[in-house]
């Protein structure tokens, strides 16, 4: 008897291996859905991740207290992206992996439609900051038109300042920022840039592999903590795009496999 139940034992054992009960659904361990997961526990758990962003935002402040300092003609503007740079959108990304999803458009629209975002460590003082002190906030965002409504909702929940629709750029026809901020350089003196992607801060870094974004950035290494100033973000962005060669359309596991196959060892 005390055989046949260790048999038992081990077959069902080998039977879940390999899979995670996640509480909502069931489904094979991946490292697509599981690393998503994980990067969301970091991000808010950790007080790290959290002094990460209050660092970013610190560095921000003594630009704009040495900015303030100068003579223009124009007004001088602060550019921002959203998500990621100063709201948290990790319950979106927690969600999805313990559904055994990613990103999807639909229920993307429906999270953003929430105004629930929470906000990052420093980032409400630091606008609020800027804002006082002469500076315009613009807000250049890849989230769709659709999805203003809850964005402003979001945004003014906070008291985040020049949360109005001139001031709240949503993503065009394309998904590039450069031509709105061009747009906007036009009219205003553009003495800052801050986002989680670096493709926020310069069409440099639009639509190029691993190699040239690495190129890039030594090529504006200058530039970082002067007028741009990055967040933190592992769980997606330009990073994950480029290395699946911009094809996400690829299923888990043939991530899961270039994810390992590149991967260093000893």
């Amino acid at each position: 008897m005390r055989t046949l139940l260790l048999l038992a034992t081990v077959f069902i054992a080998a039977c879940g291996a390999g899979h995670h009960s996640t509480g909502r659904v069931t489904t094979p361990s991946s490292l697509v859905a599981d690393g998503k997961l994980w990067a969301s526990f970091f991000q808010q758990r950790s007080a790290e991740y959290r002094a990460l962003c209050q660092q970013a935002f610190n560095i921000a402040r003594l630009r704009v207290d040495e900015l303030s300092k100068r003579q223009t003609l124009r007004p001088m503007a602060i550019v921002t992206d959203i998500d990621e740079t100063f709201l948290d959108n990790s319950p979106y990304a927690v969600h999805q992996s313990l559904m055994g999803k990613d990103y999807e458009a639909a229920s993307w629209a429906e999270w953003t439609a929430m105004g629930k975002a929470d906000t990052l460590q420093g980032s409400l003082s630091f606008f609020s900051y800027a804002a006082a002190r002469g500076f315009e906030i613009y807000y250049i965002t890849n989230r769709e038109e659709k999805e203003r409504a809850g964005t402003m909702a979001n945004l003014r929940h906070f008291g985040f300042p020049f949360a109005d629709d001139k001031h709240l750029v949503m993503r065009s026809d394309v998904s590039s920022k450069e031509p709105r901020r061009l747009a906007l350089a036009a009219t205003h003196d553009i003495v800052l840039l801050l986002g989680d992607n670096l493709a926020d801060f310069s069409a440099l870094f639009d639509k190029k592999n691993e190699r040239e974004r690495a190129g890039n950035v030594s090529i504006s290494a200058n530039e970082f903590g002067n007028k741009f100033i990055i967040l933190p973000n592992v769980t997606y962005g330009g990073w994950e795009e480029s290395f699946y060669q911009f094809n996400l359309r690829r299923g888990d596991a043939e991530k899961d496999s270039l994810i390992r196959s590149s991967l260093k060892t000893y």
